[in-house]
């Protein structure tokens, strides 16, 4: 039987009493209540049509079509069951993202958990037995001073009475950063990178698992895990992402 769902920090006291009160918007710098305005969601958070498996974005008659999947996914079947990415990866969602990851703008990570969250119930998500983000290394983690994937897992998990531990899933050595690469050498400098802790392997095993980052672009590094994951046990494996790179040539 499964365990019950760990408990995760909840909002401090000050940053409740912030995230009511009016401020600009991050985008326009129009007054707002909310980080990210009415106005700009509707313009640069509207819903498309994207690939089942690796939520590359698809023309909009495919609006509405079940399961639907890009080329290279009918080709080669990526390891994952689902993909759900919730915008695109470009203005304004790319500058707010890197603020997020790089500058510690913990500000904006319940604007960008809403649009997740908002992405996940309309996709219908099958809820999995374990959310888990994925992990940084520890010189990364030294750099950046807290793992980003890991607090949008904590905060979603929270919202959505999911179990995250991340200490299941391991990254077991430092690597290049991915975004320096090509998009073919991506792939290998991942592999071999990410391992679940052989202390807590059953846990995983014959559950469900859905991962959790910030942005997707080839897919290597969620890839990757959903092998790794695979191989120990895990019956089936979703991403959830906050944002998706668009394809080469996309408007």
């Amino acid at each position: 039987m499964p365990a019950p769902p760990l408990a995760t920090p909840r909002p401090t006291l000050v940053e409740k009493v912030l995230l009511r009160c009016a401020g600009q918007c991050a985008v326009c710098r129009a007054w707002s209540h909310q980080t990210v305005c009415e106005d700009c969601l509707q313009r640069y958070a509207r819903p498309v049509p994207r690939c089942w498996t690796c939520a590359a974005r698809l023309p909009l008659t495919l609006m509405g079509r079940p399961h639907p999947q890009c080329g290279r996914c009918l080709i080669e079947a990526p390891p994952l069951d689902r993909t759900v990415a919730a915008l695109d990866y470009r203005f304004p969602w790319d500058g707010l993202l890197q603020h997020f990851k790089y500058h510690q703008a913990l500000e904006l990570r319940e604007s960008l958990l809403e649009r997740l969250n908002c992405a996940l119930t309309a996709a219908e998500v099958d809820a999995p037995d374990w959310l888990l983000p994925v992990p940084l290394s520890a010189e990364r983690l030294r750099e950046r001073g807290y793992n980003q994937a890991h607090e949008l897992a904590k905060a979603l998990a929270r919202r959505r009475g999911l179990r995250c531990e991340p200490g299941l899933l391991l990254r077991v050595r430092h690597n290049e950063r991915q975004a320096g690469l090509k998009l073919d050498a991506r792939a290998a400098n991942v592999r071999g990178v990410f391992a679940v802790d052989p202390l807590h392997a059953a846990q995983l095993r014959g559950t469900s698992v859905a991962l959790l980052d910030d942005v997707m672009t080839s897919g290597a590094t969620l890839f990757e895990i959903a092998r790794v994951l695979l191989q120990a046990g895990v019956m089936s494996v979703q991403a959830w992402v906050i944002a998706r790179t668009p394809e080469p040539g996309e408007d």
